[in-house]
C-alpha cells in the first residue's frame, strides 16, 4: 500500500496543524464558495453492532470506482474495519467513517466515534512512531488495529479531535492514508484528515 499524500500532522516531522486549508474555525467545510470544491468528503453512518463489516463495505466501494486493485482495496478494508472494531469495543456512538477525495481522487479516510478522549490513541500512535520494530506481543490486545493501520498505511496514521457530523457533539477520529490508485496524484492537501 502507498500512503497518499503528505505527512499527516502530529507527527515528529510536521508539527500540529490546528486546522487544514480548506476547514475554518467551528467546523464549517468551505467548498465551493471558497473555491475549494475539490475535496469532498464522503461520511457515512455506522450502526453499533456492524461498524466494521459496514466500513469495510464503504472503502471497498470507495476504492473499486477509484479503480484500485485487490491488494490495496484489502489493506485499506482490513485497517478501516480494524479501526472501526477498535471505535465499537472503545469509544462510543456515533460512529462514523469519512472518506476525503481530492480531485475525485480518495486520498484519506477517518473512523468517528463519540468519545472525545484521543490521549490513549495518541500515546500508542507516537510509541509506534518512535519505535522502529515494535511487535504484537507489546501491544498484547490493545492497539493492534492501530499497529495495522500505522503499517499498512506507511506510518500515516493520526488521531484527532473532531465534531461528529450526525450529532454535532464532540468527538474523536483516527484517520489514515489511503492508497494512491494507478493514476499519479500531485497534490494533496498536508493534513488532509485534520478535522473540519
Amino acid at each position: 500500500m502507498r500512503p497518499a499524500g503528505s505527512v499527516p500532522s502530529g507527527t515528529p516531522e510536521q508539527p500540529p496543524l490546528a486546522l487544514p486549508p480548506w476547514s475554518e474555525p467551528g467546523g464549517r467545510h468551505l467548498g465551493a464558495a471558497a473555491g475549494r470544491d475539490r475535496v469532498r468528503t464522503l461520511v457515512r453512518l455506522l450502526q453499533p453492532g456492524s461498524a466494521s463489516r459496514r466500513a469495510r463495505e464503504v472503502i471497498r466501494e470507495v476504492l473499486r470506482q477509484a479503480g484500485l486493485d485487490d491488494d490495496a482495496i484489502a489493506d485499506a478494508e482490513l485497517i478501516v474495519g480494524e479501526l472501526a472494531a477498535n471505535a465499537e469495543r472503545h469509544g462510543r456512538p456515533p460512529f462514523e467513517v469519512h472518506v476525503f477525495s481530492v480531485d475525485g481522487v480518495p486520498a484519506w479516510c477517518e473512523i468517528i466515534d463519540g468519545d472525545p478522549d484521543v490521549h490513549e490513541v495518541a500515546i500508542i500512535l507516537d510509541l509506534l512512531r518512535s519505535v522502529r520494530e515494535i511487535g504484537l506481543p507489546l501491544l498484547a490486545e490493545d492497539g493492534r488495529g492501530l499497529l495495522l493501520a500505522h503499517r499498512l498505511s506507511g506510518g500515516h496514521c493520526h488521531v484527532h479531535s473532531i465534531t461528529t457530523c450526525t450529532t454535532g457533539t464532540p468527538g474523536k477520529a483516527v484517520a489514515f492514508a489511503l492508497p494512491l490508485s494507478s493514476s499519479p496524484r500531485s497534490d494533496v492537501p498536508p493534513g488532509a484528515g485534520d478535522g473540519r
